[in-house]
Formats: structure tokens, C-alpha cells, sequence
């Protein structure tokens, strides 16, 4: 199949590299050439403003993209904030700060990530906002390969990629 002629749509399977920086121009993520970044485009596995920005392109091209937090992680919640009492962690649990921790909501059994903020003897502050939250996401992108999914993968919703699972 000659990738030549196709462009990033719904249900291909996109290989891509990019760089992550911030408004500040900190790079904060990028792929790497050893494990290329892989997904199928249309399904929600990437963020949004990111997602919308691919359709269209060809292999090789590449393109600057400035996702909008509402686009992206979402807008900054300042009351996303829980106090929590240290006892309620394992004693043996080491915390530190920026950490991902996951936890359950015991009404629904959904698991979501808190990040903790402030590590006090008593207590433990935890922000369940995403770290990127709030923050315009600036991508530098290029396509290296796209190719259909095959029926599996469309059936799963996710990409197969040989050798080892994240």
C-alpha cells in the first residue's frame, strides 16, 4: 500500500513524532526514535486539540500545534483539592511531591489519578488536577507512518504494537 497518498482520518493507525513544550518553551515531552509514538486516530487516545490538528496530513509532513487547556487537560480546578489524614496511607508508603498516586472512588470503583501537593506529618494534601492542567500545550509534530488498522485493532480500540505491552 503506497502511504504516499493517504491522509491522517478516522480508524488509521498514526505513527508520530513529536516534541511537548510549554508556553514557557520547557520541554516537558517527546518521543523517541527506539519507540516510536503510535495510535489510532478518531478513538479519543490522544488529547483532543492534538487529534483534531493531524487530519489531513500525509506522511511527512509536519505542523506546529497549540492545543488550548479546554483542548487539552482541562482548565486549572483550584477546589480539585483533597486534605486527606496521613493514616489513610500505608506507613511504609514513601510520598513525595509531584507523585501519582491512583485512587479508587468507592461509590463508582473508578480509579483516577491525584497528584500529591503538600506532604505535612499529619496530613497529606493531594491535587486531583492533571499536572498539565491549565496550561497551553505547544506540539511540534511530524508523521512518519500511517496505515490502515487492521480488524483487530479496530475491534479493540487500541494499537497492537509487537514485542512488549506499556
Amino acid at each position: 500500500m503506497n502511504t504516499q497518498n493517504i491522509k491522517v482520518s478516522d480508524n488509521l493507525v498514526v505513527t508520530l513524532d513529536y516534541v511537548l513544550a510549554l508556553d514557557d518553551g520547557e520541554i516537558i515531552d517527546r518521543s523517541v526514535d527506539s519507540e516510536p509514538f503510535q495510535f489510532l486516530q478518531g478513538r479519543g487516545q490522544i488529547i483532543k486539540g492534538l487529534e483534531k490538528a493531524l487530519y489531513g496530513m500525509h506522511v511527512g509532513d509536519k505542523k506546529d500545534v497549540v492545543v488550548s487547556p479546554g483542548d487539552g487537560y482541562g482548565e486549572y480546578n483550584p477546589t480539585a483539592m483533597e486534605t486527606m489524614p496521613r493514616e489513610n496511607f500505608p506507613s511504609d508508603m514513601e510520598l513525595e511531591e509531584g507523585q501519582e498516586l491512583h485512587m479508587r472512588d468507592v461509590d463508582t470503583n473508578k480509579v483516577f489519578p491525584a497528584y500529591v501537593s503538600e506532604i505535612h506529618p499529619d496530613r497529606v494534601v493531594l491535587d486531583f488536577n492533571h499536572p498539565l492542567a491549565g496550561e497551553e500545550l505547544f506540539f511540534s509534530v511530524k508523521i512518519t507512518d500511517l496505515r490502515e488498522a487492521t480488524p483487530e485493532e479496530l475491534d479493540h480500540g487500541h494499537v497492537h504494537t509487537h514485542g512488549h505491552h506499556h
